[in-house]
């Protein structure tokens, strides 16, 4: 709801004109939530769009990992409703702290280095690129926002949201073990999560076992491999 409220004053005084769609999928809500939705974008005074899918229907006997495969199917159906309108960027709100907890998540539990790019192209959609244009901005400042509007915004809302207080999946996930990580090492090092952050800026080839870039490895004997070639 910030990043629709973020573009709705953008698209008016923009150098670069453009338009706006502010979609909203609705993955199976309760009509309580749905009605939620619907009075928090009045509030704001946002004319959001809803399209339905079955998503939590779907995902509803997966055991291993719903979250991940709920996540996945969200986003095809965003490519292909933003798709059919038209649309050619995606904006996600995703923010600077999303991106540190990725980039440890990556380290941690992938075995790689990597992180949440502010803008790529879909794999899946070549004709359709994802922007996160809250990047830069802080969750303590979103979260105070949100405060500030005196409202309350729906976090997941599916039947396990539903069911308790506490979202068993999301008690256990990597990424909120990845955020109390965060929050406990700041405590001996207030500058981890700018150094987390930068590091991905100043990542050095030259010091790197391996890396790839999708279509090709390179192993750091390649480089003493090309110098004896020339020797």
């Amino acid at each position: 709801m910030l990043l629709a409220l973020c573009f709705k004053t953008l698209v008016q005084f923009s150098d670069v004109p453009f338009t706006v769609k502010y979609l909203v999928m609705d993955p199976g809500y309760s009509p309580e939530n749905r009605q939620k939705i619907i009075d928090n974008a009045k509030e704001l005074e946002i004319d959001v769009e809803i399209f339905d899918s079955s998503i939590f229907e779907i995902v509803d006997n997966i055991e291993k990992s719903p979250c991940y495969l709920c996540a996945r199917m969200r986003r095809g159906y965003l490519y292909e409703f933003a798709s059919s309108l038209g649309c050619n960027k995606i904006a996600l709100g995703h923010h600077y702290d999303d991106a540190i907890e990725t980039t440890l998540m990556n380290l941690f539990y992938g075995g790689q280095v990597g992180t949440m790019l502010p803008r790529l192209t879909s794999t899946s959609h070549p004709d359709m690129e994802i922007i996160r244009p809250l990047y830069y901005v802080r969750e303590d400042n979103i979260i105070r926002w949100v405060n500030y509007t005196g409202l309350t915004f729906l976090k997941c809302a599916c039947k396990f949201t539903e069911q308790s207080e506490i979202n068993p999946h999301e008690s256990s996930s990597k990424r909120k073990e990845i955020k109390q990580f965060i929050k406990d090492y700041k405590q001996i090092n207030p500058f981890i999560e700018a150094n987390i952050f930068h590091s991905m800026e100043r990542v050095n080839l030259n010091k790197v076992i391996s890396y790839y870039d999708d279509d090709q490895t390179v192993d750091f004997l390649d480089r003493f491999k090309d110098k004896e070639k020339t020797e």
